[in-house]
């Protein structure tokens, strides 16, 4: 006999990856190989690809939109420093460095706009990096042109263009390139006020000006974004979520259906492989445990799919409730939810998770309860009973839940809510079938 147990599921095919010992342990695998990918989602579903487009530095899922305008505001700008610089010629000592770079600003726009419109709403890091030297080389010759002036605050025109050509790169970099950009960009401007400009109270404040309105409309801008992209994140987490609502009260989620799939391709190789002779009877060490592996994974897919309800997958599949809710469902009692009841349910949640941040680490921001039935208050009968839905929430305070989470709660039932300790309970009469046809 070998060494190996049997009902261990730590070996498999030749090639392939050990199988986890648990539905647990399989689900934080696919989660920690695919999070970089979908945040958790099968890397071949729909939402998974939505999810991965929408992380993307890019300009994606709208965000093209917002480069859109904000490449508008940039030729604004720019149109308005070149009738300055143009008006204010002759006050210039030596204005040749300026027409220079301003010069450079248009064939770089103009390069990086059919870059854009030939090779799609995408820029790599070679290219931003290029487009960083440019603006370098065009803030340098502005600074050139204007050091005669020994007044930044009211003579650059072409150095602060720079700063408004980044707004339509954050659409397109990642934050925290832009960022860098930004810095270095506003550390520059203030050198250059110090060494080349006399700090008076008449200069001072167009000092302050020129800087601010360099740096600040592409912080605000990235800001923005970001934002943004949170939004069309989360509303892509709440409709993949919402498919949850008209599903069985057993089912399997979207990450047990990749398990399964992964089960059901194992054991198609193995039993093709004794079929043709390739693994003779009896089995060998490696092929028994392979096999062992396959049944224990199938019975606790058995097991586990007698308790995982519509709810539970509804949590653990979604990347923002699954960090921020916890349910407490030991008699699969959300199951027995009608499709109007689960989504006013689900609804409310969304409303009270907020941003999904806890003041005290490790603390979920609301808790589910379901049961036990029969308490006092939550009758029995043969055909209904009242089913106890207790919401804990710390995310939001009661004053800030809008009218959107109120309506909700009543979808599920009566209800009561009460604060202490600065947590919202609320306690709900949710009536169901005792024997549900979904």
């Amino acid at each position: 006999m070998s060494g190996v147990p049997e009902d261990t599921i730590s070996r498999g095919l030749p090639g392939e990856q050990s199988a986890p010992r648990t539905r647990r342990e399989a689900r934080e695998r696919y989660r920690g190989t695919d999070r970089r990918q979908a945040r958790g989602l099968p890397s071949t579903s729909t939402g998974a690809r939505s999810l991965r487009q929408a992380a993307q530095p890019g300009a994606s899922l709208g965000a093209g939109h917002l480069g859109l305008g904000a490449a508008v505001l940039t030729g604004l700008e720019a149109l308005g420093g070149i009738v300055f610089f143009l008006v204010h010629w002759d006050d210039y000592a030596n204005p040749w460095p300026t027409a220079a770079a301003w010069a450079l600003f248009v064939v770089a726009a103009s390069a990086v706009l059919a870059t854009v419109l030939t090779y799609g709403e995408r820029l790599t890091g070679l290219a931003f990096g290029l487009i960083c030297v440019v603006l370098a080389c065009i803030v340098t010759l502005d600074f050139i042109g204007i050091w005669p002036q020994h007044d930044v605050g009211h003579t650059a025109t072409a150095s602060m263009a720079a700063g408004f050509a980044l707004l339509p790169i954050t659409t397109l970099r990642p934050a925290r390139e832009v960022i860098v950009a930004i810095v270095t960009l506003g550390l520059a401007f203030v050198v250059y006020a110090v060494v080349s400009t006399p700090l008076t109270p008449a200069t001072l404040p167009g000092i302050v000006t020129t800087v601010a309105v360099t740096i600040v409309p592409p912080s605000i801008a990235l800001f923005v974004v970001h934002r943004f992209r949170q939004l069309v994140q989360r509303e892509l987490d709440r409709v993949l979520v919402q498919s949850n609502v008209g599903a069985p009260q057993f089912a399997v989620g979207m990450l047990a259906s990749d398990e399964l799939a992964r089960l059901d391709l194992a054991a198609e190789k193995l039993l093709d492989a004794v079929a043709n002779g390739s693994d003779p009877l009896p089995l060998s060490d490696a092929s028994s445990s392979v096999a062992a592996s396959l049944a224990t994974e199938l019975r606790l897919h058995l097991i586990e799919g007698r308790r995982e309800t519509w709810l539970y997958h509804a949590i653990t599949e979604s990347d923002h409730l699954g960090r921020s809710v916890a349910v407490a469902d030991p008699s699969a009692l959300a199951g027995h939810l009608t499709p109007a009841q689960r989504d006013g349910l689900l609804q409310a949640l969304w409303q009270m998770v907020g941003d999904g941040r806890s003041q005290q680490p490790g603390v979920p921001v609301v808790s589910v309860t379901l049961g036990p039935v029969g308490t006092d208050g939550h009758p029995v009968s043969d055909d209904t009973m009242d089913v106890p839905v207790v919401i804990e929430s710390r995310g939001v305070p009661r004053r800030r839940l809008g009218p959107a989470a109120w309506t909700a709660l009543q979808r599920i039932g009566p209800y009561t809510d009460t604060v202490r300790d600065g947590v919202l309970h609320v306690t709900a009469h949710c009536v169901v079938n005792r024997h549900p046809q979904m």
